[in-house]
This record gives C-alpha cells, sequence and structure tokens, in this order.
C-alpha cells in the first residue's frame, strides 16, 4: 500500500490467495472525501464456479481453528507491517481517531482468540460434527435422516464503523467453511487485505486462504452487483450498514439467494431512581452512562444515544451536568473529541431549546452534549450526545423499545431481571449492566441470532422405511 503521486492512496485486492495490485480505478472515501485507487476488478477471477468444491470442504474444524489461532498470534501490532501500513493510511479515509484505530488494532488477536472461535461454534451448532461430515439419527418412526451443514458461497458487505471488525467477519466464513467475498467499505479499504495478506504469510496453499477474496466497489454499482447478487455464484449476502445499504441488497434477493442483515440499530439505557441516591452514587451511573455512549465515538449500534432516567427535575438536571463532564474522556475506543454534530441536528436542537422543549448542556463541537427532553428527541443523536429522557417509571420507557433496539443498559442491576421478558416482546435484542454495553459474554447471540446457523447450507437426506411416518 502506497501513495501515488496524486496523494491517492493505494488499496490493493486479494483474490482466493493471490495479492493483486494496481490503480486502474479511483475511488472517494464516503466519511472525509480522501481519495484511493484500487486494481480493476476481474469478475471472472472473482467468482469461483458451482463446478468446484468449496476449499474447505472436507478440512476438519480442528485444523481450521488451529490455523485461525495461528494466524492471530500473528496479528500483534507490533510485529505485523500490513496492519502497521494500514494504521497510516486509515486516518485518511476512516473517522475514527487514530489513536482509537490503533486501540482496536491491538485488540486484533482476540477475534482469532482459540477460546473464543470454539465459543462461537458451540453455541451456533448442536452438534459441531455437521460441520465436518454427515451427522445421522433415526426418529421416532425409524427412520434414518443425515444432516450435514454444507458449506455456502457468501457476499460479506463489511462495516465500515469498525476497523478490525473485519476479522470477525473472516472468522465466521473460515469456521463455516464458506467461499468468501468481502466488499470492503469505502472508510476502511485496507484492514481486511491486511489480515489476509497475514493468512498467506502463515501459508500461502492453506484451504483458509484460498477460500478467501477482498474487493473494493462502491456500494451500489449495478455493473458489478447485478452480476454478482444471482444465486448462481453465491447462496447469501451477509450485509452490514445503514438502511440505504441494506434497501439496495434487497432488491437483488429472490430464491435461491438469502440475506442475513445485520441492519442499523440504536442502543438505549434505562436508569433508575436509585441512580440518584447520592452524588457518589451519580458519579458512578454518569461514568457508566458515557462509557456506554462514547463507544466509537457513538458510531456503534451498541451504543448509548437515549437515556431514561426516573427521577424528580432537580435531581436528572444534577446527573446531566454530571454525565457531560464524562462525556469528554478519553477512552480505549472513544476519543476526548469526535466530529461535530450534524448541522441539521444543531437546528433542531437549538430551535426546540428556545421553544422550551428540552434544556442543553455542552457545545457542538464533539465534545459531548446533553440534551434533556421529556419525550425523545425524533433526530439521531450522534457524536457524542445523549438524550436524557425523563420517565415517571422505567416500565414507561418499554414503549419506546422496537425490533430496532439492539443493546439495553440497565441501572440498578438487578431490575435487568424485573424488565427483560417485557423488553424482548417490545423487540429488544440484548440487556447489559449499564456500562458494559462495550463486553459481551461468550456464545452470546448477534442481533437475535445465531448468525454461523444461517451461513451454512443446510442439506437432509431422508431414508424413510416407516409407512406410518409423517407426511411433512
Amino acid at each position: 500500500m502506497t501513495t501515488a503521486e496524486s496523494h491517492a492512496l493505494s488499496a490493493p485486492h486479494f483474490v482466493q490467495g493471490a495479492l493483486i495490485e494496481g490503480d486502474a480505478v479511483r475511488h472517494r472515501s464516503r466519511d472525509l472525501g480522501a481519495d484511493f485507487t484500487t486494481p480493476a476488478i476481474d469478475l471472472d477471477d472473482i467468482v469461483m464456479p458451482r463446478s468446484e468444491l468449496p476449499p474447505l470442504l472436507d478440512v476438519k474444524l480442528t485444523e481450521i481453528i488451529d490455523f485461525l489461532v495461528e494466524v492471530g498470534e500473528c496479528l500483534h501490532l507490533e510485529r505485523n507491517p500490513y496492519l502497521q501500513d494500514c494504521l497510516e493510511y486509515i486516518a485518511a479515509t476512516n473517522p475514527l481517531p487514530r489513536r482509537v484505530v490503533e486501540n482496536l488494532y491491538r485488540e486484533a488477536p482476540y477475534y482469532l482468540n482459540r477460546q473464543l472461535l470454539e465459543s462461537m461454534v458451540d453455541s451456533n451448532f448442536a452438534n459441531r460434527e455437521a460441520l465436518d461430515g454427515w451427522v445421522e439419527r433415526v426418529d421416532p418412526y425409524g427412520s434414518k435422516l443425515a444432516v450435514r451443514a454444507f458449506p455456502s458461497r457468501i457476499v460479506h458487505m463489511l462495516a465500515g464503523n469498525a476497523p478490525a471488525g473485519c476479522i470477525a467477519s473472516i472468522a465466521q466464513g473460515a469456521l463455516v467453511k464458506a467461499v468468501n467475498l468481502f466488499k470492503m467499505p469505502s472508510s476502511d479499504p485496507f484492514t481486511t487485505v491486511a489480515v489476509l495478506r497475514t493468512m498467506a504469510d502463515v501459508d500461502p496453499s492453506h484451504p483458509v486462504v484460498r477460500s478467501m477474496t477482498a474487493v473494493y466497489w462502491p456500494g451500489g454499482d449495478e455493473t458489478i452487483e447485478r452480476t454478482l447478487y444471482r444465486p448462481q455464484y453465491f447462496d447469501k449476502i451477509v450485509a452490514w450498514g445503514g438502511g440505504p445499504a441494506i434497501n439496495n441488497v434487497i432488491k437483488y434477493l429472490g430464491p435461491g439467494i438469502q440475506l442475513v442483515s445485520f441492519d442499523p440499530k440504536s442502543s438505549i439505557s434505562l436508569i433508575g431512581r436509585e441512580a440518584l441516591a447520592s452524588d457518589e452514587v451519580m458519579d458512578d451511573v454518569a461514568e457508566r452512562l458515557a462509557a456506554d455512549t462514547t463507544v466509537f465515538n457513538q458510531e456503534a449500534c451498541l451504543a448509548s444515544r437515549f437515556a431514561f432516567i426516573e427521577g424528580d427535575r432537580a435531581e436528572v438536571e444534577a446527573f446531566c451536568a454530571k454525565l457531560l463532564d464524562r462525556l469528554g474522556a478519553d477512552r480505549q475506543h472513544a476519543s476526548a473529541k469526535a466530529l461535530p454534530p450534524p448541522s441539521e441536528v444543531r437546528e433542531e436542537v437549538e430551535i426546540m431549546s428556545a421553544m422550551g422543549e428540552l434544556k442543553t448542556w455542552g457545545r457542538f463541537d464533539g465534545s459531548g452534549m446533553v440534551i434533556l427532553s421529556d419525550s425523545p428527541v425524533n433526530f439521531h443523536p450522534s457524536n457524542k450526545t445523549s438524550n436524557v429522557v425523563m420517565v415517571d417509571s422505567l416500565d414507561d420507557a418499554v414503549r419506546y423499545v422496537n425490533v430496532a433496539t439492539q443493546t439495553i443498559g440497565v441501572y440498578p442491576f438487578e431490575r435487568k431481571a424485573m424488565l427483560r421478558d417485557r423488553l424482548a416482546v417490545a423487540g429488544a435484542q440484548r440487556l447489559c449492566r449499564l456500562g458494559t454495553a462495550d463486553l459481551h459474554a461468550l456464545g452470546s447471540p448477534h442481533d437475535a441470532m445465531y448468525p454461523l446457523q444461517r451461513l451454512v447450507h443446510w442439506m437432509a437426506d431422508d431414508d424413510v422405511t416407516a409407512t406410518d411416518a409423517p407426511l411433512a
């Protein structure tokens, strides 16, 4: 990856084990408007014909995990030249500060940790043997059934808001033995190839390496997508992204091609009046809420945007002041200052404040802002902005939860159990202790599903002998 004379960064492709370099096509990143160049895409090269068996089909899962763990050991930033180069380039294309990206890269080996990989498999599959071959059983009527989780052919539309998150997608694709095409985002057209180059350095001929391709094209490019997104080439599209990106994929869906969508989500916090018991407790809860709000400078789906809190106005206003102070802190995955909120948000807040509908703390400079209201604002709080909403009871907040609500941090912690059934019925996907939104228990579902189950092609071989077997 080099910088051309025209100051456009060069982003190579990786096609089934081979590095492809070139500057035939010039692009501009969506977030920061930086130019970068890529090789031209040869569609014949990036599509593996159906006549070819997936490279990982007969490779044992244990061997795949061993290989991924070995690659993980080579992803330590201080000794990986590819990630070191990416760290310099990505500052031009990604809105996250360099220090935060560096912290994310330092966590790269964790994504290929053996315990994590094993837990992903065992939480997703009742019997992992189905990944390695046909698993047989006999039903109550005496009929035999053999089932196999067969490798799929998958397009992964990677998210651009979390550099190093691509490693999780690479791991998922390898664990299910898929043939994988990674469409890189314009805010990070570098990291995926850096990880795959590391894999190739470990073993260039390994079937995991040969099952991986990573390229960039602008999302919505019909000349590419109308050709690729067909069932004769791919079984599934795994899509991370905003509403327009997901809607763009939907138009290509039909019989034989499925969408596994990690679509846009919003996260909230539920805070009981116990949080206002004393200055010391308020300080602790404000820190917890700020930590959940500022993950990736509030770019992450799990970052809290709305905080529903019980209490009288004077107490809640005192809490808002404490929260503002903590929003401006430097953190592992957040900087003291983010990009400023969009101008349209600023205009709406100023109008609503003038009308007496809101009270605000902070400035529109990315250092943090708290908006206090009696009902949620009708825009998407971003760039380290927390909308604190006063409620008489946390039960009243349940009506604001829907199928787009991903993570809910709760304080005090024991109230999670009291609320979780109603929140699940409303559509919520995950509960956690306030302050731990960025942490996960191994084996947890993602976006209300166990995705690896959906990334395979489930094949059944029925051997029915009983005349009284059910029809369906």
